[in-house]
């Protein structure tokens, strides 16, 4: 199941709950059902937001070879590109 991070508006602070990426969160109680997270004082109509979460992107060539590739240790690609 996909992990997903939400801010507070109320507070600011960023929670990480996992969930179905059908389902659609858009407040504070919802997110507290969702992730078992104690309410506190906040009102369950709080708004949160779904904030990006970007993903490191691995190439398939960078697997069979740990070493990183001449133009990202300051040397030079051969033929003037690497692909990346």
């Amino acid at each position: 199941m996909p992990t997903y991070d939400y801010r507070c508006e109320d507070t600011g602070e960023v929670y990480e709950v996992s969930h179905p990426m059908s389902l659609a969160i858009t407040n504070w109680g919802e997110l507290c059902r969702t992730g078992h997270l104690d309410q506190g004082d906040l009102p369950p109509d709080s708004p949160v937001t779904k904030l990006l979460r970007t993903g490191g992107v691995v190439r398939s060539a960078a697997l069979r070879n740990p070493e990183a590739p001449p133009c990202m240790t300051g040397g030079g690609c051969g033929g003037g590109h690497c692909g990346l």
